[in-house]
């Protein structure tokens, strides 16, 4: 299903084309019509036929709309002309689960109420500094040097592997973009049980005890949070926490003393591409929930103002605002000071808030906002911005901002001589430090990327106390043959940061790609690049970091050195039986406990080389 950059175009505008009446339920036909035909119904070498999609299963072609290769194209879409669509070409019924094989003999899950060995969650701590401690990962530099592939587990279907595995007493919890929760074995991959969300589930889950049993939480793209029985995979309870109809969750959930606290963002920058939507009137938010039933204990807005017509676009739609300033990632949480902390995102229409591209301090108990600190003020951005697009969603010249947002957690860390610091790293390739005690004040910036859309830091950094490390994605797209490509020699670098000071430790360059070729068969956006948009795992000695060449690296922490390094871009066999491949590693970063590195890889969309893998690693003997 990829294609070239006039066909995507083409077929953007075709599906904004008109939007469907709201007073009656979408007719999934008259989208087809409108909005998708021109494409398949003239399909090329690459863009499949109505007549295959046909005899695809319904749910498989909205895996595809939503978070498959079709996603970029379907944005434009609301979720229920998405589920019409769908609906009107494929297979009713659910898709085949998997293989009968793939199933663990013994089943039982038996977790403790401390787990002697975890990663919990997007970070072992509530700092989210992404650091695990040598008694918890059981690897040390030597044995990272012998790290060997273990077991492969394959996504089926999927092309991107983007959640990333929870750890707890040797057994694995993760989502997919099929929604389909796994629980497996972490010595051998098999599975021990399944459970079937209702949209893809990009996020790490976080375990939490309940009672004699454990919960296991987690939210999906269409905004819903879950809570399962660890043990079995039981339903506990489930809810809606966010009612507009582009909310999603992609930051992982943060647990604290009985309750979790789960940020909410939002594709409604990616609808603004519809000339024809009224962009914009989402606004970010954090909800605090109580495990034990789902209870809503607070919701804090990230912009205080409601939405509100401010005029019309070039076209006569509707503008609304202020909008966005969504939160991408987990939480993070400062027992001292009773205070929970969230970075957000860039607001989708003007005006501009003071609250978009910030750090914001928020009361535990209440959800006040004590503080807040902007970083990039005037940032407001959506897709109808994009190169080649340029539509008229788009704000007006002098509203419009640089995308700058934050889409990776603050990490709370005290440095060598005992202050608190809150250290952000931002899209613009600036890494900054606040005093959490001084409601936010700035005590050093540096500057490790260039920034971008697509720029500087991406999905997290980690700390080990003594430094912050910082990896930048700084991507760089050109065109050829009007399809654009990763550049194979812009982007990526990994800088280390003193804590206490920010000055630079030791800079580690981009690795080249070497004699990859620029544009993988059949995947004509799939290049090459150094990016390091992933998010970096830390352990005593060791940094590891991914790259959208496929590459996983672990470097020394004192020096920047490669010390081991893992080429995922290739096919593997898998202990599920499922055909699975490594591609460009995007997103989550690599997991390490009890002597093992778990990682994904694959991550189809923004140029990167689609996959489908779960890797375990152990030290060769």
């Amino acid at each position: 299903m990829q294609m070239g950059r006039v066909q995507f175009i083409l077929c953007v505008w075709l599906l904004a084309a008109a939007i469907s009446a709201r007073a009656q339920p979408p007719s999934g036909e008259a989208i087809y019509k409108q909005r998708c035909s021109g494409c398949h119904d003239q399909a090329g070498s690459r863009i499949p036929p109505r007549e295959a999609l046909q005899k695809l299963p319904a749910l498989r072609i909205l895996r595809a709309m939503n978070a498959g290769v079709m996603m970029t194209v379907a944005y434009p879409l609301r979720r229920e002309e998405r589920e019409a669509v769908a609906t009107y070409l494929g297979i009713p019924g659910p898709e085949p689960g998997p293989k009968p094989e793939a199933f663990c003999k013994e089943r039982a899950i038996i977790l403790k109420q401390i787990p002697t060995f975890s990663w919990n969650g997007w970070s072992p701590m509530l700092n989210n500094a992404r650091f695990q401690s040598a008694d918890a990962a059981g690897l040390s530099i030597s044995q990272v040097r012998k790290l060997k592939l273990k077991w492969a587990f394959g996504l089926d279907g999927e092309i991107s592997a983007y959640a990333q595995p929870t750890v707890l007493d040797g057994n694995i919890f993760m989502g997919s973009g099929a929604g389909l929760i796994y629980a497996l074995h972490a010595e051998s991959g098999c599975i021990e049980w399944t459970y079937q969300a209702g949209a893809p589930v990009r996020e790490a889950v976080a375990i939490a005890p309940l009672g004699d049993h454990h919960a296991v939480l987690f939210g999906d793209l269409t905004g819903t949070f879950y809570a399962l029985e660890a043990e079995t995979g039981r339903l506990l309870w489930k809810k809606r926490i966010e009612e507009h109809e582009a909310a999603l969750l992609t930051g992982s959930p943060t647990v604290y003393q009985g309750n979790v606290y789960v940020g909410v963002a939002s594709w409604e920058e990616t609808r603004a591409i519809n000339p024809a939507y009224p962009c914009c009137s989402f606004r970010g938010s954090v909800v605090a929930l109580r495990v034990r039933d789902g209870a809503q204990i607070w919701k804090t807005y990230t912009i205080n103002d409601a939405p509100h017509p401010t005029g019309k676009t070039s076209t006569g739609t509707l503008r609304q605002g202020p909008s966005g300033a969504g939160i991408w990632s987990a939480p993070t949480i400062d027992p001292k000071r009773k205070m929970l902390y969230v970075t957000t995102g860039d607001n989708y229409s003007a005006p501009a808030t003071t609250t978009s591209d910030a750090v914001l301090g928020l009361d535990l108990a209440t959800g006040r906002t004590l503080w807040s600190h902007q970083v990039t003020s005037g940032d407001a951005f959506n897709s109808g911005c994009m190169v080649g697009i340029d539509g008229p969603n788009c704000p007006d010249e002098g509203q419009r901002g640089p995308d700058y947002d934050f889409g990776s957690s603050a990490i709370l860390v005290k440095t060598p001589q005992g202050r608190d610091l809150l250290i952000a790293g931002q899209k613009s390739g600036m890494v900054y430090a606040l005093d959490p005690g001084r409601k936010g004040e700035i005590v050093w910036t540096q500057r490790v990327g260039k920034g971008g859309t697509i720029g500087g830091v991406q999905w997290g950094m980690a700390s080990d106390g003594q430094n912050v490390y910082a990896a930048v994605s700084d991507a760089y797209f050109f065109t050829k043959d009007q399809v654009r490509i990763l550049s194979p020699d812009q982007g990526g670098g990994l800088t280390a940061l003193h804590v206490a000071n920010g000055t630079k430790a030791w800079y580690a360059a981009p690795q080249p790609c070497g004699s990859r070729p620029l544009v993988e068969p059949k995947a004509a956006t799939s290049g090459c690049s150094p990016a390091q948009s992933a998010a970096l795992t830390a352990i005593p000695g060791i940094v590891f970091s991914g790259s959208m060449d496929g590459h996983m690296r672990a470097f020394a922490s004192e020096d920047g050195q490669v010390v081991w390094d893992f080429d995922t871009r290739r096919e593997f066999s898998t202990v599920n039986g499922v055909s699975a491949k490594g591609g460009a590693i995007d997103g989550p970063g690599p997991v390490v406990v009890n002597g093992m590195l778990f990682m994904n890889s694959g991550y189809g969309r923004f140029g990167g080389a689609p996959g489908n893998v779960l890797l375990a690693f152990a030290p060769e003997d």
